[in-house]
């Protein structure tokens, strides 16, 4: 290796930085290198990395990555609609981050047909201040949110009761000295309820033996890197380092008496949660029980929800699809060591809180004066009037004089999510009441031909529903991965003609599924 070739942190940050045209921080660069994906040289404290490995790294984001999409995808690719240039805290800008919802789009997508620019491919406006939206299935009111933001009046609907309650608490104007007076409380009350347990000072504990191993028989970077490269079995290696650290771990459980599972495992509570953590998760609802103002109440209870998620007993690579619970100490493919499941909350319900206010307080600036509601219930049958005259009479009001100017949604795809599951934990605590049966598309139901028969019907009843609703000219935009063909046959059921699609690549999705993926933005119109 030429020293000539050799650059620091800030060196390679600019460097790729004017390579990839977009901006990339020496924290980027770092987590190159942290990671394995890159090699670091020097000593001595500091860092050095190969200017012709970055470049090669990069050199498949570099325009190669397009090209090979459209190989697998057909060149009817929308780049422009990939929104790569945006990093990750862009595409989970303000509130969008508030909780965790598998699904949803990026606010990017909905902003470029809300707003009022036109493009080569976008070469009319549809909405503007004023006209009112309707997104069918809301999920975590990604729609609603940019609306508002747009100074466009927003309608969500979802079936799930979880659901409705994230998107309302995304655009609730709050009094964010009241969030944070009860934040404050309820953090005090819990650090006091931890005061004569044990559990923090094991945590403590363990992550100093944690350390200490970690650092013998996983060094950074070095182990990422020889694992990328297989010069280590990293199944075999893993596993064997598993077995050797877990007496010290059982020792530790032994000194501080700790608990690792519930009596019983009749709810997901039960099972999914370490003793500890259950008695700390009902302390702090209780607490929650206490907060007089609605709002408040409500966007704490999903600051708690976003915080239990956090610490269900498994691993860091299963947290969004759970396998098994997990009590021990364990090796993590992720992280690339041995890691551990949590004893305590109180980590993540600060780091929550802190986050939850920051993003409230940030988005208040931008939000513009409107109306915007999620309703909870059947978007095949909803009376929407009916159902904003219980919430807001006024916007009510302003639906039925001036009637809905179209909808930009995002339909469960079929067999795909199980939408009421994957909260199944907020369900258990909060005690809304689940509605599992009346999803459109569910996992459960599968991807047989019934299934999708029964797809088509209930995406179609949802559409001929809404139309009463809308204004003469609608515009009706549906994000949808049509590999079945569904939406044609959708369309014509509605009464409707698709009038443009807009085929767009999909760059992030899972870490475990990489692969070339696109999804199609149905643009629909009256006959």
């Amino acid at each position: 290796m030429s020293v000539l070739d050799l650059i620091n942190l800030k060196q390679a940050s600019s460097w790729a930085t004017e390579y990839l045209k977009k901006n990339v921080t020496t924290s980027n660069i770092s987590y190159l290198v942290q990671y394995g994906r890159i090699k670091k040289y020097g000593d001595n404290g500091s860092t050095f990395i190969s200017k012709k490995e970055l470049e090669k790294y990069y050199s498949s984001y570099k325009g190669q990555r397009e090209t090979n999409w459209r190989e697998q995808l057909g060149d009817d690719l929308n780049w422009a609609l990939s929104f790569e240039q945006y990093k990750e805290a862009e595409t989970t800008k303000h509130v969008h981050r508030l909780h965790p919802y598998k699904g949803k789009f990026i606010p990017q997508l909905v902003e470029y047909f809300l707003d009022d620019h036109t493009d080569k491919f976008k070469k009319e406006v549809y909405f503007k201040p004023g006209d009112i939206v309707y997104d069918p299935f809301s999920g975590s009111g990604t729609t609603m949110v940019q609306a508002c933001e747009l100074g466009i009046h927003a309608v969500g609907n979802d079936v799930s009761a979880f659901n409705a309650l994230i998107g309302n608490c995304k655009v609730t104007k709050y009094n964010l000295i009241d969030i944070q007076t009860e934040i404050d409380r309820i953090s005090k009350a819990l650090k006091s309820f931890l005061f004569d347990h044990k559990t923090l000072e094991f945590e403590d504990r363990l992550l100093k033996e944690l350390y200490i191993f970690n650092n013998k028989y996983f060094p950074v970077p070095e182990y990422k890197y020889k694992v990328k490269r297989k010069e280590i079995n990293e199944k075999k290696y893993g596993e064997e380092k598993e077995k050797k650290f877990l007496p010290i771990f059982n020792n530790l459980v032994k000194v501080y008496n700790i608990k690792l599972r519930q009596d019983k495992e009749d709810s997901f509570l039960d099972k999914w949660y370490t003793q500890h953590i259950r008695d700390e998760i009902q302390f702090v609802f209780n607490k929650i029980k206490e907060i007089k103002n609605t709002n408040t109440k409500k966007i704490v209870s999903i600051i708690l929800s976003r915080t239990i998620r956090s610490c269900r007993a498994t691993t860091h690579a299963d947290l969004a699809t759970l396998i098994e619970p997990i009590t021990a100490t364990y090796y993590c493919g992720k992280h690339g060591k041995i890691c551990k499941p949590l004893f305590s909350i109180l980590k993540w319900w600060q780091t929550y809180s802190k986050d939850t206010a920051k993003r409230l307080a940030y988005y208040d600036k931008l939000r513009k004066d409107t109306f915007h509601t999620c309703l909870t219930g059947d978007s095949r049958n909803i009376d929407i009037i009916e159902g904003l005259r219980k919430h807001n009479p006024d916007f009510a009001k302003l639906v039925e004089k001036q009637k809905i100017k179209g909808i930009f949604s995002s339909p469960p795809y079929v067999g795909l999510i199980d939408y009421h599951e994957q909260h199944a934990y907020a369900y258990d605590l909060f005690g809304f009441n689940r509605k599992d049966d009346l999803e459109i598309g569910p996992l459960f139901k599968g991807q047989g031909k019934e299934a999708k028969q029964s797809y088509i019907q209930g995406i179609s009843d949802v559409l001929i529903n809404t139309k009463k609703y809308l204004v003469d000219d609608y515009d009706i935009f549906l994000v949808a991965n049509d590999k079945y063909k569904m939406y044609p046959i959708i369309a014509g059921n509605a009464g409707m003609q698709i009038v443009n699609q807009y085929k767009r690549p999909v760059l992030n999705r899972t870490e475990k599924d990489k692969g070339a993926y696109s999804e199609i933005i149905f643009h629909l119109k009256a006959i």
